[in-house]
Parts: C-alpha cells; sequence; structure tokens
C-alpha cells in the first residue's frame, strides 16, 4: 500500500506531511501508526517509521522527541535511539542524513526550512504549545543554527480545524488574556462554547516572528477519519486508542 504523503510547496527541503494510510498497524491504529505510545504493536509501529522516513528522505535516520505540549526545542547534532529522545515539542538541525519527525492526531505540525543555511526544523503545536511560543523558539533554535528568519518557509500540516474544535469559556480566556486580539481565532458556538482556529492562530504567530512564506495546507484531522488520525475524534466516538501520524522533515546528504 502506497503511502498518504503532502507536501508544501513552499519548502524546499525533502519534507513531507503522513496521514494514516499505507501501514501495517490494525484496528484503532490502522494503518500507518507512527506513535509509540497508542498501545500498538512495537514492531507494527518501527515498520511504519522506517516506511514513512523512506518515503521522505531514503536512507535518513529519523529524530523524535518526547513531546510534552510545551515549548522547548532540542537541536539534533546526531541521531538518536526512540529510547533516548528528549522531552521537546520541536526540533532543530543543519546535519545531512537526519529526519526530524514529529507526531500528531489533532494538534498542528509545523515543518520549516531555510534551504541557503541548511538548517531545517520542526514543531508539535497543540494550543498549549502554540500559546506557549513553540514556533518562536524553533525559529530562535534555526537562526542560532545559522537560519536567516527572511529566508525561513514554513507550512502547516494537517490539523484539527476550527469547524470540528469546539472549546469553552476558560480555553478562549487563556488567550484573551495572552493578547486581546486573540478573540478573532474565535467564532461562537453554543451558549458559553466556542470554536477556535488552531492553523489561524499558529499561522499567525509565525507571522509575528518574522516569517514571510507561511503555507496553511488547510487539512483537517478530525472531518477525515479514512485520511488521518484525530484524538478528539477518537475521543468522541469511544474508541480505545487512536493512531498518530508523523510529518517529517531533513536534509539530503547528497
Amino acid at each position: 500500500m502506497i503511502v498518504d504523503l503532502v507536501r508544501a510547496r513552499c519548502l524546499p527541503l525533502p519534507h513531507g506531511f503522513l496521514g494514516r494510510s499505507g501501514g501495517v498497524s490494525t484496528g484503532a491504529c490502522a494503518s500507518l501508526n507512527c506513535g509509540l505510545g497508542a498501545g500498538d504493536d512495537p514492531a507494527a509501529v518501527a515498520r511504519n517509521r522506517r516506511r514513512a522516513a523512506a518515503a521522505v528522505l531514503p536512507g535518513a535516520a529519523l529524530a523524535g522527541a518526547w513531546q510534552v505540549h510545551g515549548c522547548d526545542v532540542a537541536t539534533v547534532r546526531e541521531p538518536w535511539s526512540d529510547a533516548d529522545r528528549p522531552r521537546a515539542d520541536a526540533l532543530v538541525t543543519d546535519r545531512p542524513g537526519v529526519l526530524l519527525g514529529i507526531l500528531t492526531a489533532d494538534c498542528a505540525p509545523v515543518l520549516f526550512a531555510d534551504a541557503q543555511a541548511g538548517v531545517a526544523g520542526a514543531a508539535h503545536a497543540g494550543w498549549k504549545g502554540a500559546l506557549a511560543g513553540v514556533t518562536d523558539a524553533t525559529v530562535e533554535a534555526m537562526a542560532a543554527l545559522g537560519a536567516d528568519r527572511s529566508r525561513i518557509a514554513a507550512a502547516i500540516g494537517p490539523c484539527i480545524a476550527r469547524a470540528s474544535y469546539e472549546v469553552d469559556d476558560a480555553f478562549r480566556r487563556r488567550f484573551e488574556e495572552a493578547d486581546r486580539e486573540n478573540e478573532r481565532f474565535f467564532a461562537d458556538a453554543a451558549p458559553g462554547h466556542h470554536r477556535f482556529d488552531l492553523e489561524a492562530y499558529v499561522a499567525h504567530r509565525l507571522a509575528v516572528a518574522g516569517i514571510a512564506r507561511v503555507e496553511a495546507l488547510g487539512l483537517d484531522t478530525y472531518a477525515s477519519a479514512d485520511r488521518f488520525f484525530s484524538y478528539r475524534r477518537a475521543t468522541h466516538r469511544g474508541e480505545p486508542t487512536y493512531g498518530r501520524q508523523l510529518s517529517v522533515i531533513g536534509l539530503s546528504a547528497s
């Protein structure tokens, strides 16, 4: 089975936002589950991760993180094992042959590239990390490796869309307390509830950080059960677990 691989026009480095098809997992995690915390067969996850990496940058070493919904960034200077992965929600590298990997299941995966400097980045931007500034921190970490923010391009991959993302008053207040103008990312729903546009908020944070080339793919994980995993959809359906899709970017060794 062929993997579902979405690419962004703005990113000049090898990359891809993968969907859920093309793997070997079964059940609720079928089929290209790349998440180690889904209760899936570890051997199947390993095969899926190898298949996903090979579809984007054959021969590259895949480096991931233990994602904690924060804003810490790890700089990848050499590949590490899954057991040794750091607690972080973003990764950057300037090393050829390394493929940065971010797992999501409604949160926004963001891939970054400065091809001239030879620097790549990847961020896991759930609402907590996005509000805390994980994308800002990723840009800063790339700059520390020689990237120029005027050249950095960023793409926001499949994530939960506003039409599918209902939140309460307390959630909205967190954003408005940070910046009153954040009210623009909410639309009214039922009394006491709102719909939040995570993708637009992440795009806004990137623009404020000085990233001029931002591409939002507009793909809703919640609404596309045949194509993407979704934590919120699985929760609403009472499913026992859910898979995670992988988004990757790296530098070719050639």
